[in-house]
């Protein structure tokens, strides 16, 4: 339950109900009822506040299967981690195991906040530094703030763009980061065919 996984990772961080409470923006008294299951409908933003102050994702932390929530587009991927030996110096000799016993590893993807990751197809997006194959984690959320750079559905294609929302003016706005490509604008009823998937938390990029 929902109570009960943010109750054990408050008391795994070392978290007090205030300082829980300071990091979501809400009373301790709300904390509480989250922990004992007086409040179990938790908004969504409220869920995504708090996986963020608890280190996890909005999916760990209410339970949701992600591999089948996962919107069926090829370049969409579930969040898998590898651990790989740390190694060591390597300025003029071989290189070594930090650890010969090989306790000191480092994971291949770490994204704990991420629900999912996209890899990134083409050049639009080179200007924030991801380029064409690269993996970028993401966190899902159906808005995110002015500027930030999300998953989008557009034409039935998963693509990563820097999102500029106006409500007053019933306005999108999807940004490439290059300039080569033109912003993407949509008004009024075409905004019903654009979905926010989540907003890019981190990547993964290969050496070039």
């Amino acid at each position: 339950m929902i109570s009960e996984k943010i109750k054990t990772l408050r008391k795994e961080k070392r978290m007090t109900l205030e300082a829980l409470a300071d990091a979501v923006g809400t009373s301790k008294q709300t904390i509480h009822r989250y922990e004992s299951g007086a409040i179990s409908n938790i908004p969504r933003d409220r869920i995504e506040a708090l996986a963020r102050a608890l280190d996890t994702s909005p999916a760990e932390l209410v339970g949701w299967e992600q591999r089948s929530e996962l919107p069926p587009y090829s370049n969409i991927m579930p969040i898998t981690k590898r651990s790989l030996p740390m190694l060591g110096g390597i300025s003029c000799g071989q290189p070594v195991l930090a650890k010969e016993e090989h306790e000191c590893f480092v994971s291949l993807i770490d994204a704990p906040l991420a629900d999912f990751c996209l890899r990134a197809e083409g050049d639009s997006m080179e200007g924030a530094g991801i380029y064409d194959g690269d993996i970028v984690m993401i966190r899902a959320q159906s808005s995110v703030d002015n500027g930030a750079v999300a998953a989008v559905i557009i034409n039935d294609e998963a693509t990563l763009k820097r999102v500029y929302y106006y409500p007053d003016d019933q306005k999108l706005v999807l940004s490439p980061e290059n300039n080569k490509y033109a912003p993407l604008v949509y008004i009024g009823d075409q905004l019903k065919d654009i979905k926010i998937l989540g907003q890019a938390i981190a990547y993964q990029s290969r050496v070039r």
